[in-house]
Formats: C-alpha cells, sequence, structure tokens
C-alpha cells in the first residue's frame, strides 16, 4: 500500500511538469516569420471596423485607450491561442537579427504562419532595413499581460 502512495505521488508529479512545461511552451515561439500589413490605425482612428480586423466583432467597442495603446498585429503563430480566443492579447515581439522590440495587440488572423505585423511595427522592429529587403522579419514573440 506505501509504494502505491509514492506511485502515485510520483505520477501526479509528473503529470505537474508536464503540465506546467506545455503551459511555458504555449506561451512563445522563436524564429517565427512577420511580414508587414498596412492597418494604419492611426489613419482610421484605431477603429477594428474600418480595417475589417477579424476581432472587431468582440474588441471593436473596446475603448479608444485600450484600442490604441499597441500596435496591431495578425496572429496566425505556431504556438498560443487561436481565433477569438487569442483577440486582445498583447506579445512581446523581438526581432532575432537586432533584439529590437515592441509589445502588439493581436486583432486580426493571418495565414502566413507567423505574424502580419502593422508597418508602422514592422519598421520599428527592422532597425537595421534587412527586413523590408527580404519582404519579412524573424522574430520571436512572447504572450505578455497588456496590463489593462
Amino acid at each position: 500500500m506505501g509504494s502505491w502512495n509514492v506511485s502515485f505521488v510520483l505520477l501526479l508529479l509528473v503529470f505537474f511538469i508536464a503540465g506546467a512545461g506545455v503551459s511555458v511552451s504555449a506561451q512563445s515561439a522563436s524564429n517565427v516569420y512577420a511580414s508587414y500589413h498596412y492597418y494604419q490605425p492611426e489613419q482610421h482612428a484605431w477603429d477594428l471596423n474600418a480595417v475589417s480586423a477579424y476581432c472587431s466583432t468582440w474588441d471593436a467597442d473596446k475603448p479608444l485607450s485600450w484600442r490604441s495603446k499597441y500596435g496591431w498585429t495578425a496572429f496566425c503563430g505556431p504556438v498560443g491561442p487561436t481565433a477569438q480566443d487569442a483577440c486582445g492579447k498583447c506579445l512581446l515581439v523581438t526581432n532575432t537579427a537586432t533584439d529590437a522590440q515592441a509589445t502588439v495587440r493581436i486583432v486580426d488572423q493571418c495565414g502566413n504562419g507567423g505574424l502580419d505585423l502593422d508597418w508602422g511595427v514592422f519598421q520599428q522592429l527592422d532597425t537595421d532595413g534587412n527586413g523590408y529587403n527580404q519582404g519579412h522579419l524573424t522574430v520571436n514573440y512572447d504572450f505578455v499581460n497588456c496590463g489593462d
């Protein structure tokens, strides 16, 4: 009976550690493709409906301070929430070539397997100009608290 209790505790510990590992890895990704998109939120009064963003269904009525706090991105990364579950979440995005960073808010979906950053954010991260020349950046991202 004593060895059964020890085995049970060890089994629970294995599940706990494995579960924690999945949780952590599901919150970030490395060497992800990041293209750019012309959302131009400033020119559209940070209106998600005006740019036909996928997340406008749920987030268009958020206060202007919420919509304009961070640059925008479409998300279709290899790890993390998808569809509506990704809407409104924030990412800390790091250019792997230069270590330039920006926090962005997910407002849309994409199909490139990574991120589709607003042009202004792309420029902020592309400090050496190589991303523009290649048509994309290679980035790492981490889901972070938006602080809303």
